[in-house]
Formats: C-alpha cells, sequence, structure tokens
C-alpha cells in the first residue's frame, strides 16, 4: 500500500480533488452531523426523483464538510456510493464500505467513515419525514443513535 502520513492515495485523491463538493439548490433533503470532539461537520445534501420501477432513488448528491483531510475524503467517498442508488439501497452502505472504497483509512480516522454514513442516513431518515414514508426499524435505530451521539457529543 502506498501511503503518506497514515492515507492511502484514494484518500488523497478524494481529499485533493473531492467529488460532488457544494451544495444542491432547493435540495430534496438534508443530512447534518458533527463531532464537536474533533471538529468535523458534515452536511450532506440530496436530490431525490423516481426511477424507472417509481423506487425513489438518489439523481444528485452533493457535500460541504469542514474537517480534516479523512473528513472530507469520506464524504466525497459516500456521494459516489450513493448517488444512483435507491434509498433501500443506500441505507444499506456501512462505513465499511466507505473504508474499502478508499482502500485505507487509519483507525485512528475510522470516526469519519461512521460520520460520512450517518450524515446519508440522516438525509434519507428526514426525507421519509418529510413525505410520511414508513421508516423502517434499522433507520430508526440509526436515527436514535445518531442522536444520541449528537446530544451526548453536544454537551
Amino acid at each position: 500500500m502506498n501511503t503518506i502520513v497514515g492515507y492511502s492515495k484514494k484518500v488523497l485523491e478524494h481529499f485533493r480533488n473531492p467529488h460532488n463538493f457544494g451544495s444542491i439548490d432547493n435540495p430534496t433533503s438534508l443530512g447534518q452531523v458533527g463531532n464537536p470532539a474533533c471538529g468535523d461537520v458534515m452536511k450532506l445534501y440530496l436530490k431525490i426523483d423516481k426511477n424507472k420501477q417509481n423506487q425513489d432513488f438518489i439523481s444528485d448528491i452533493k457535500f460541504e464538510t469542514m474537517g480534516c483531510a479523512a473528513a472530507i475524503a469520506t464524504s466525497s467517498a459516500v456521494t459516489d456510493l450513493a448517488k444512483g442508488k435507491t434509498l433501500e439501497e443506500a441505507i444499506a452502505l456501512d462505513n465499511k464500505d466507505v473504508v474499502k472504497a478508499l482502500e485505507y483509512l487509519p483507525s485512528i480516522k475510522i470516526h469519519c467513515s461512521l460520520l460520512a454514513i450517518d450524515a446519508l442516513n440522516e438525509a434519507i431518515y428526514n426525507y421519509y419525514q418529510q413525505t410520511k414514508h414508513p421508516i423502517s426499524k434499522s433507520l430508526q435505530k440509526k436515527h436514535n443513535r445518531i442522536t444520541i451521539c449528537q446530544t451526548l457529543l453536544n454537551h
């Protein structure tokens, strides 16, 4: 593995040239999470449309992240992983998928991959709430964990 300061080439590529960086005017949904302990804050914007099978899917996704190289790289990677997926497929993504897409992440930076997935899950959760879509037990459980973590970290 070729790394600089513990980061893979993929992490450095995503950090230097982030994919899907920015915001979406009038997004369908927004997920925002942060970790005051490390200072990372992530906003994930979703544009959700219907595919040919009439399923909700992520037609566009962008992010704004204030944080370290790993926070920016994981945000970029999660947008690549989620774009074009149905919401059910996107919910199934986890931080291991993000780490795999980046080829490696130092253990001290794994929390960044969790934060990126949390932002995605919160954006989907918020969309489901807005549209009165039934929320699965697994997504509700993720939302509850995120809410508890955010509350604990902000105190």
